[in-house]
């Protein structure tokens, strides 16, 4: 189940998205750890990275085994994506993605990311800018399948305009602007993409499952499946969806309670190495939600995180709740307040 993207090789075809406020270094390494080949950093500015900006520079944090790492530039000014593009090679990334996928009102009120859906033109402006700055490594970009129009012309439009401005890979998220997070991805208009160019197009959304993932390349024959929220709190599904679609195993490898907790305490421990106690506090208000999606009485205990600053006593609550499980809880669920 191997992927070339350009000169990268990556021997599993499943990728994570580039996901806001999610990403981050702990995250990536959980992930890793449990089976995941290729993640990339969180979504990065372009205008942020050119003035260095401090928080987006943290952003980049990465370690010698966070590899291979791609990095997701967002932006719509030709010159100021080239110029970020060359500071993030030069940061030693394996990949550089341009967002062409983001639905946010700011973001498309500004004319980036999913906002280039309507200007074909200025897209393959800023395709080109990006592709004569990098030297040594793969381009890629990501979108939507369209801004309001469901037919996904807006996707093959752009996909052919990258191929041709040597891009090397398309990914395409099922949804358009509109939809936002909702309603169903479109499999079939990943499909109409696949055929419409040679590069490797990665298909995205609505993958939580190795049943999804498999009826996803039955559907669109893509090359490569990105999962963006089914990783959130369930670091085993790369490696589930990598076993049972390669045959390995039928069934998919179900965490036991004690594996839970002791992934989310360590998942914490990252977060205080590298975050900071204030930060890891803060960011543990989200990322306890993802673990206990579906737990019997996890409300209580996400009250009881959102109430306290205090790391040592975020660790104890989490003991405290996996403890008092029953040993025969459902498989991790998939967080509802987050998409790809």
């Amino acid at each position: 189940m191997a992927l070339q993207i350009g000169t990268l090789f990556l021997p599993s075809k499943i990728v994570q998205s580039p996901l806001a406020a999610c990403s981050d270094l702990p995250f990536r390494l959980i992930a890793r750890e449990k089976g995941l080949g290729f993640c990339f950093l969180e979504m990065v500015s372009a205008q942020s990275l050119t003035r260095e900006n401090a928080k987006t520079l943290r952003m980049l944090m990465t370690l010698p085994q966070d590899r291979p790492l791609g990095a997701q530039l967002i932006g719509c000014d030709p010159a100021m994506m080239a110029e970020a593009a060359r500071i993030l090679e030069e940061t030693g990334v394996d990949l550089i993605d341009l967002n062409l996928g983001c639905p946010v009102k700011k973001v498309v009120g500004n004319g980036e990311g999913s906002a280039l859906l309507k200007d074909p033109r200025q897209a393959e402006l800023v395709f080109r800018a990006v592709r004569r700055a990098v030297n040594k490594i793969p381009v890629t970009v990501k979108m939507r399948k369209g801004f309001s129009d469901p037919s996904g012309d807006e996707a093959v439009e752009l996909a052919k305009r990258a191929e041709s401005s040597g891009l090397n890979a398309v990914t395409v998220h099922g949804r358009t602007q509109a939809q936002q997070y909702g309603g169903k991805a479109d499999w079939d208009a990943i499909g109409r993409v696949k055929k419409a160019v040679k590069i490797p197009v990665i298909g995205n959304g609505d993958v939580l499952a190795p049943s999804d993932a498999q009826r996803l390349l039955d559907v669109s024959g893509c090359d490569g499946i990105m999962i963006g929220r089914g990783g959130l709190g369930n670091p085993w599904i790369y490696k589930n969806i990598e076993d049972v679609l390669g045959g390995r195993r039928s069934e998919i490898h179900v965490p036991s309670i004690a594996e839970r907790k002791l992934t989310l305490l360590k998942h914490l421990a990252l977060e205080r190495e590298f975050q900071g106690d204030r930060q890891a506090a803060l960011n543990m208000r989200r990322i306890t939600v993802w673990y206990t999606q579906g737990l019997p009485r996890n409300k209580i205990m996400r009250v009881s995180v959102c109430s306290t600053m205090d790391c040592g006593e975020i660790a104890g609550l989490i003991c405290g709740f996996f403890d008092s499980l029953p040993a025969d809880v459902p498989p991790p669920m998939t967080p509802i307040l987050l998409a790809e």
